[in-house]
């Protein structure tokens, strides 16, 4: 079996050799040591590793940061981070290079070889993820019909050449559009007959038509033929719809009848193993992500009581707050890609007692409350009348909106949380308020991904950016709505919804 080979990044002659030593006791092979983020570079382009041990802090013009990111930009190649100590600040820039791992300095051979082989297995299956969906992507992107791919929403979310040919939208204005604004199609007999396709859509059978008009971006007519299927996930849910259809202007339509079902057929296929592929990757991520923050959690639990003292209890802190960051910010990131590719939450409607709700979660942030001196309004009049949703989902999102006002709220600034139901509408209104004001230009994005509100007040205060765009897409799950204001030294979520149960029936 071929040696794995590491190069090693480390300023340190002792250290370094002691690392080499290490590592081919191991069993790995290491060819090189570079004492420079510029040698890293170097060497990393000659000798193409399987994987780079770095050292954060290089003497030289440039860390091991920068000469990570150098790397990447050229090289496909996973990193692993050494590290006695760093502060927050550089923490975050090895953070953004998205490192395959930490190894902390001293090194204890059993930590160095798991964080390596747990390395190397993330990398090797990413690469064949990107090989998979590349070669999926490239067979629908060749054959010679239009492919449009909509998710559960309708909303187009691929569009493949020859289906940008025929209906005259490219990718771009096509993406996130509603399919019937793309795909408008009326039956070329009798154009007075209705035609809805996205009523096709709710369909569970495979759908085949003939004869059909579709009418492309710049008002010409082009007879084809279409065929369309529901995309479902392994519960048998809907998650999304396919539509392959082909130009019949200038085909014979008896002769080719037989390839055009085989190729249709193959498309679905294709689409089944996307799917599947897809929902195989979620599970086996979550899987590789989690188990090793696990481990490290517990490992900290172990650390903590073998009586470090406060010197290493200081450590023991940095490394519980990190773990516990890393670990929200990847179940923020998969409920996220779960939500926006289809996969929905499985709701459970139960009648939820408002008063004793909405208590039970502000309790759990009374202590921060009182931390930093805020002020809590709660007001709940006794006649509102309990909401028939979903608690797990319904608790995040409001979780969520109280700890963003808890961390932006000046101390001794206010909060307030208020519950009424609207008769007019037979709604349950929502809303969390804080005295802390959001600026104007910020409000349109404040729920998209990764985006942070450009100011000193909110960059003091860690985040991804991830927590109210998740909020969004939960609430939607919830059938409701989710609207933010910001003026008068005052910033207000308001969050609408309907009973669940009274939404199904109908």
């Amino acid at each position: 079996m071929t040696l794995k080979t590491i190069l090693v990044v480390e300023d340190e002659g002792i250290v370094a050799k002691d690392l080499q030593k290490r590592l081919l006791k191991l069993s790995y092979h290491v060819p090189a040591i570079a004492s420079s983020g510029e040698e890293a570079i170097q060497i990393a382009e000659k000798i193409n590793p399987d994987l780079i041990l770095m050292d954060i802090r290089l003497k030289g013009n440039i860390d091991g940061i920068e000469a990570a990111k150098e790397i990447q930009n050229h090289l496909d190649i996973p990193i692993i981070y050494l590290t006695a100590y760093a502060d927050d600040n550089t923490l975050e820039r090895a953070r953004l290079t998205e490192p395959f791992g930490y190894v902390l300095k001293p090194f204890k051979e059993k930590e160095l070889h798991t964080t390596i082989e747990i390395a190397l297995s993330k990398h090797r299956k990413e690469r064949q993820l990107k090989e998979n969906q590349k070669g999926l992507v490239t067979a629908v992107t060749r054959i010679s019909d239009g492919v449009i791919v909509c998710n559960r929403q309708q909303s187009v979310t691929f569009i493949n050449p020859m289906a940008e040919k025929i209906t005259g939208y490219r990718q771009e204005e096509a993406f996130g559009r509603n399919l019937s604004e793309i795909f408008k199609i009326v039956p070329t007999k009798n154009r007075d007959q209705n035609h809805n396709i996205i009523e096709s859509l709710q369909e569970e059978k495979v759908l085949l038509s003939e004869e059909t008009t579709l009418i492309s971006q710049d008002s010409q007519e082009v007879q084809i033929e279409y065929c369309t299927a529901s995309i479902k996930n392994d519960l048998g849910n809907i998650i999304g719809s396919l539509v392959i259809f082909r130009d019949m202007t200038e085909r014979n339509l008896a002769s080719e009848a037989s390839q055009k079902q085989l190729e249709q057929e193959q498309v679905l296929a294709k689409l089944s193993e996307i799917n599947q592929f897809k929902d195989e990757f979620l599970s086996i991520v979550s899987h590789e992500l989690r188990a090793p923050l696990s481990n490290i959690r517990m490992a900290i639990q172990l650390l903590q009581n073998t009586g470090i003292g406060e010197h290493g209890q200081q450590y023991i802190n940095i490394l519980r707050a990190e773990c516990d960051r890393e670990m929200t910010l990847i179940n923020d990131l998969l409920d996220l890609q779960k939500a926006e590719s289809g996969t929905t939450h499985h709701l459970n409607p139960e009648p939820l007692e408002l008063q004793t709700w909405v208590t039970n979660i502000v309790d759990g942030f009374s202590a921060r409350i009182q931390e930093h001196q805020q002020k809590l309004l709660l007001s709940i009049p006794p006649e509102v009348p309990p909401l028939i949703s979903d608690n797990a989902c319904l608790t995040r999102i409001v979780g969520e909106l109280l700890n963003n006002a808890c961390k932006y709220t000046a101390i001794g600034g206010e909060i307030a949380v208020s519950i009424r139901n609207d008769v007019s509408t037979s709604s349950t209104i929502i809303t969390i308020s804080n005295s802390t004001e959001i600026p104007s230009t910020a409000l349109p994005k404040i729920f998209d991904k990764f985006y942070r509100v450009r100011s000193p007040q909110f960059k003091r205060q860690p985040g991804t950016g991830l927590g109210l765009a998740l909020a969004q897409k939960l609430i939607e799950q919830l059938l409701g709505t989710i609207e933010v204001e910001s003026v008068g030294g005052w910033t207000k979520f308001t969050l609408t919804l309907n009973n669940l149960a009274v939404i199904n029936e109908q």
